[in-house]
């Protein structure tokens, strides 16, 4: 059961967005869903709240330090679950990034975000201190097309050596907005359209990469008996 969490202390940067989007992705593609929305403004609740008809997938609240500790009786019945995390919440984004078996921090193409996201690389490095083999990414969310900021943010996040920048970036669209709005995803209200490409190739991306992962964990044992 893969856990995918989307961080960013800055808040602003289309945390919500993204895990909406990408959770709904997944749904649609067969896979039980858990939603925690772990930040206090409860920007999920209120966007799954906003739904006319059946939810995809349950959205439950849980901004608390002890995320990382619940989560596995919380979501035991599910294929994936997805975070929404708190921006400017040390504690509870801490806790989330603990429960996380990958953490997506998107990022605008902006040098206030840019510099912005040093907190929460911070953070990763900490608790990559008892969990190594946490995943962490950058996401480039509301890319503004043809613009020289949006082409300069993938070499200005390269100094941040660590974490790697998904190929995916997502562009700025009404689309998104549009579909938040009646609770909905753009894949839903603009199946064939230009952002629900976007983000099912962002959704790609990350199941491809937690794929990788697996496997690497299963050839250990192999190696490690073959060096014995």
């Amino acid at each position: 059961m893969p856990v995918v969490s989307f961080l960013n202390q800055k808040g602003g940067v289309g945390k919500t967005t993204l895990a909406t989007n990408v959770a709904t992705a997944l749904a649609l593609a067969g896979h039980k869903v858990f939603f925690i929305d772990a930040d206090p403004q409860g920007s999920s609740l209120d966007w799954s709240a906003s739904r006319q008809g059946e939810l995809l997938f349950p959205v439950v609240g849980v901004p608390k330090d002890t995320l990382h500790r619940e989560i596995a009786a919380l979501s035991a019945p599910y294929d994936w679950v997805v975070i929404d995390g708190p921006p400017r919440v040390y504690t509870v984004a801490k806790s989330a990034i603990a429960a996380s078996d990958l953490v997506i921090i998107p990022v605008q193409p902006s040098p206030y975000d840019i510099w912005a996201a040093k907190e929460v690389v911070d953070i990763i490095a900490d608790v990559r201190v008892l969990k190594p083999n946490l995943i962490a990414v950058f996401a480039i969310n509301r890319k503004i097309a043809n613009t020289a900021i949006g082409r300069d943010v993938t070499a200005a996040l390269a100094n941040y050596a660590d974490i790697p920048i998904l190929a995916a970036s997502i562009t700025q669209r009404v689309s998104f907005a549009e579909s938040a709005a009646s609770g909905q995803s753009v894949l839903e209200v603009e199946p064939h359209g230009p952002a629900s490409h976007e983000i099912r190739a962002l959704t790609a991306e990350i199941t491809e990469l937690l794929h990788e992962q697996d496997s690497e964990h299963e050839d250990q044992p192999t190696k490690q008996a073959a060096h014995s």
